[in-house]
């Protein structure tokens, strides 16, 4: 706690402020592991302070170098009438996560606030060493549930049936959660590259999407691979081929300093090149405590990829009305290039 801690401490002077407010949950976990659906982080240069209601006050009592404070349920209007005597000015809060209404409570005795920008989310890119052990860990659930899905057959089966199959089985192999809700999306709905999976059942020579993640010790995975059900037309197969070359291309590419749009085009000069339109969503996104984090590989964002940044790599084409094809693998940047934590086979396999 304290090493994350004092990177956010670093980052005040930068942004003109004297106190941050955290107020986001998971960004109140990771910086303090305390877990709350209502609390502040009060940090300032010398002392950390810990705003909750009367639910949370025993759990947050166990943080260590932490003043635990009591507020009412609305903690952001408490906190307004409190913030000139608990904080250092200015006081700079995440505009972000910080509702209007929480706003004007914070406001009530006019401090100085300072509006800012995925500050403590930034810190979040960059994994420890205990963070990506976790990341792997849930990465091997989810590879487990490919491989049993693999076993299990898709043909006859409704899209609803095959979500729940991926969700049972990686909870039986120790996942506590889904790291969203899965996406299968079979014939046609695999052109909606947002499919809920519903009663359709997949039929033969079409192709299936599955796009799934578990949560294991608090972090994500996510890993989509596409899958035919026997012979496919000409349209579909090109699809999946130009895909298939779009994400190697993309993922060749992953390394510290490359800049994350760049990365973004790699893969849509692949996709043009074949005659269709263009990438239609952005390549990837970061992976961690949730499952979009910074980066992102768009062809509109800024910065470079750095060690320890865990991403994605998820080309798709779409075809109206005939189906879709994504590709994704889930990697951690390092200096000796992309770390695939997703190795599930991408040849294109036919499943009965």
């Amino acid at each position: 706690m304290n090493g994350r801690i004092g990177r956010l401490r670093a980052a005040l002077d930068g942004l003109g402020a004297g106190t941050f407010l955290v107020s986001n949950p998971v960004d109140i976990f990771y910086l303090t592991g305390f877990e709350s659906s209502n609390a502040i982080l009060i940090v300032d240069g010398d002392q950390l302070r810990v705003l909750t209601d009367y639910r949370y006050m025993q759990a947050a009592r166990e943080l260590d170098g932490a003043e635990v404070i009591q507020g009412e349920r609305d903690l952001a209007s408490w906190l307004g009438n409190h913030l000139s005597d608990l904080a250092e000015g200015p006081v700079a809060f995440d505009a972000n996560t910080v509702t209007v209404a929480a706003l004007e409570g914070l406001a009530a005795d006019g401090a100085e606030l300072v509006p800012t920008r995925w500050v403590v989310l930034n810190l979040r890119a960059v994994k420890e060493a205990e963070e990506l052990e976790a990341i792997r860990s849930s990465a091997e659930v989810l590879h487990g549930a490919y491989e049993a899905l693999a076993e299990h057959g898709l043909v006859g089966r409704t899209e609803r049936e095959l979500a729940w199959f991926m969700e049972r089985t990686m909870r039986e192999a120790g996942a506590e959660a889904l790291a969203f809700d899965t996406i299968v999306g079979g014939g046609p709905n695999g052109a909606l590259p947002h499919h809920h999976p519903g009663g359709r059942k997949i039929e033969r020579g079409e192709l299936v999407i599955v796009d799934t993640g578990a949560r294991v010790g608090g972090y994500c995975s996510d890993c989509t691979r596409t899958f035919s059900t026997g012979e496919l037309p000409d349209d579909l197969a090109q699809a999946y081929e130009t895909t298939k070359e779009a994400q190697a291309k993309a993922l060749a590419a992953v390394r510290p300093g490359a800049p994350t749009r760049e990365i973004h085009e790699i893969a849509n000069q692949v996709i043009e090149g074949s005659g269709r339109e263009h990438l239609q969503h952005g390549l990837g996104h970061g992976v961690g405590l949730e499952v979009h984090e910074s980066p992102v590989l768009r062809k509109d964002s800024e910065g470079e990829l750095q060690p320890g940044n865990v991403v994605t790599v998820e080309p798709g084409i779409y075809l109206a009305g005939r189906g879709g094809v994504r590709i994704e693998d889930l990697v951690i940047v390092t200096d000796e290039g992309p770390e695939v934590l997703t190795p599930f086979t991408k040849d294109l396999l036919a499943l009965d």
